[in-house]
């Protein structure tokens, strides 16, 4: 993590991991924001040609957020990935940083959507004086890790950080609430494992009321290599919790009755 670390500060241009198997960021460009470096249509990794549709990068008043965590936008999500593979993350920018993320005329959003198979939208902001806007990203891992990678970068690009100052965000993810038990961990061992293993801070808020899909929110802040860390274990430890609950849902085989 360290030598990552370092790697991003240093050059990000040089950096080579795959933190998901087979996504290395030199051939992405995760962290080029320019979009002259968005790759060729031969790329293996460039996202099919879809129809063309009028692409609006902020989410109007009457989107339904309920509050700031509404039900999933992944339904409205027209990628070719299923349902199933769909991962919605909640990414805080500061809000001067805005503008930079849309582009002119939305161009720059707009591209980074195609260039990385997400649904990208910013939500309207509660009131004028907010210092941070929420930007719901909705696509399957890889996309995540671009669309992330590249929001992360853009931002360094721009300089709303110094040069000597690392890209530290907030992000939220959802979890179902029987598995926020298992985040936490006995005693709050498996998160602070989890803190400890990805270098981000992670942080399931107590008494939350889960929502209409009995959902609720973990909280992970850090760069972007530790957040995606903690985002990947997260997400594996929903999907034990899941396997689980389907077997307990399945039950025991009935013996077979040869009579």
């Amino acid at each position: 993590m360290k030598k990552l670390r370092e790697a991003y500060d240093n050059d990000t241009s040089a950096v080579n991991v795959s933190l998901i198997h087979g996504m290395n960021l030199n051939t992405l460009g995760i962290f080029s924001s320019g979009l002259s470096m968005l790759p060729s249509n031969s790329s293996p990794y460039r996202t099919p040609n879809t129809p063309h549709t009028a692409y609006s990068p902020i989410m109007g008043h009457s989107a339904n957020l309920a509050g700031l965590y509404g039900r999933s936008p992944a339904a409205a999500h027209t990628h070719s990935h299923s349902a199933a593979e769909q991962e919605v993350v909640y990414l805080f920018i500061p809000t001067q940083a805005v503008g930079a993320l849309i582009g002119k005329k939305g161009q720059h959003i707009k591209q980074l959507a195609q260039y990385a198979g997400a649904s990208i939208k910013i939500a309207p902001a509660e009131n004028p004086d907010v210092t941070e806007r929420m930007v719901i990203i909705t696509g399957p891992p890889e996309a995540q890790f671009k669309a992330q990678g590249r929001i992360f970068g853009k931002l360094k690009e721009e300089n709303f950080f110094s040069a000597k100052e690392e890209v530290r965000l907030e992000t939220h993810i959802k979890v179902p609430s029987s598995a926020a038990g298992r985040v936490i961990g006995k005693g709050g061992k498996t998160v602070n494992e989890l803190q400890n293993m990805s270098s981000a801070e992670v942080i399931v808020p107590r008494d939350q009321t889960p929502d209409e899909n009995d959902e609720v929110f973990v909280k992970i802040s850090g760069h972007f290599f530790a957040s995606q860390t903690a985002q990947r274990k997260i997400r594996e430890i929903i999907q034990r919790v899941r396997r689980h609950e389907q077997k307990q849902h399945l039950g025991p085989s009935e013996p077979h009755n040869s009579q």
